[in-house]
């Protein structure tokens, strides 16, 4: 029986239901908690069963970063019947079997760190389960997408890195240096992810990745998840055929299990404009980040699950894309 037999005996809609479904990032509107209940709820009503909540970003000082977290971690706890915080992966599918939410926190890039490398192991008690090397342009750690010049791994990341391994949580190489990067991959024995990053062969945009990239990930058995952002994906194109065809570039390079799904979605978009205009340095023009950009909102989730089904992938594949795989590196790095 082949894939598309299995799809119309199960149906993309029990299919979508029944897997793991996983978004590795989303941008709450940490200025406005009165909106978290109804932007979540959006992650439940399309079928959502992890959701990976950024608490910090860019050049987001310490102090605000633990203000983020402390108001999360609050808000899911008032609401016990929706959202579970979860920490291992085993606790995620208990999350998924009473039909709750699991949220997990991330951080995008080391900044707020500085030099104290006891941060991480605090971070990771908070709930944070990855971390991006580098947001952009260089910290303490290495070099970003959008620097000049990348100088790599510098010998403080190398022991970020290490501090990451032993602590479990997921490094993350989305907005980083290529060289740094390359450097991450080469310095631990564990799984790497690109938590929201697409492949530069589809759309040549410096924060996007190129192949080589891909294929380091793959060979420590880590995950390239892509994200819904229309720059990345094409001529501001964040339509779902677009989306799935970065899925399957990556596939084809690599391997179904080798990809996730990152989508970025900010559900402050009116905001966003401004913010981006506060530093040219962390989103330079010439990367377009100043016009309005189209993103897929987690709705067009289930879409791309019956698009995957009809370009013929095989089940085991699409429940691996929607979330399988990250719950394997999950169980394999978390502790």
């Amino acid at each position: 029986m082949d894939a598309l037999d299995r799809a119309s005996r199960t149906g993309p809609a029990d299919l979508h239901a029944n897997a793991l479904v996983w978004d590795n990032h989303g941008c709450l509107p940490m200025e406005a908690p009165d909106r978290w209940l109804d932007d979540l709820d959006r992650y439940r009503r399309a079928g959502v069963d992890v959701a990976g909540v950024n608490i910090g970003d860019s050049h987001v000082p310490l102090e605000e970063l633990i203000h983020n977290v402390a108001r999360l971690r609050a808000h899911v706890k008032q609401h016990p019947d929706r959202y579970v915080l979860v920490g291992t992966a085993a606790a995620i599918l208990e999350a998924k079997a009473a039909g709750k939410l699991a949220i997990f926190f991330d951080v995008e890039g080391a900044f707020s760190i500085g030099d104290n490398l006891s941060l991480i192991e605090l971070y990771y008690e908070l709930g944070v389960r990855w971390m991006a090397m580098v947001y952009n342009i260089a910290n303490n750690v290495g070099s970003g997408c959008h620097d000049a010049v990348d100088g790599g791994l510098t010998p403080f990341g190398r022991r970020v890195v290490e501090e990451m391994d032993r602590v479990g949580m997921l490094k993350c190489c989305t907005h980083t240096g290529y060289r740094t990067a390359m450097d991450v991959m080469n310095n631990t024995d564990k799984p790497v992810v690109f938590s929201h990053s697409n492949p530069r062969a589809l759309r040549d945009h410096p924060r996007n990745i190129p192949d080589e990239l891909v294929d380091a990930c793959a060979r420590i058995g880590g995950v390239v998840c892509i994200n819904g952002i229309g720059i990345f994906l094409g001529a501001n194109d964040a339509s779902v055929k677009t989306f799935v065809d970065h899925i399957d570039h990556v596939v084809q390079r690599v391997g179904a299990a080798h990809v996730g799904v990152g989508l970025d979605y900010v559900f402050d978009q009116e905001g966003l404009g401004g913010i981006i205009a506060q530093s040219a340095a962390l989103w330079p023009p010439e990367g377009g980040y100043q016009q309005d950009i189209a993103f897929m909102a987690p709705e067009r989730l289930p879409e791309v699950t019956e698009e995957l089904l009809r370009r013929g992938y095989a089940e085991d594949d699409v429940r691996g894309v929607l979330g399988g795989n990250l719950w394997r590196v999950a169980r394999q790095v978390w502790v």
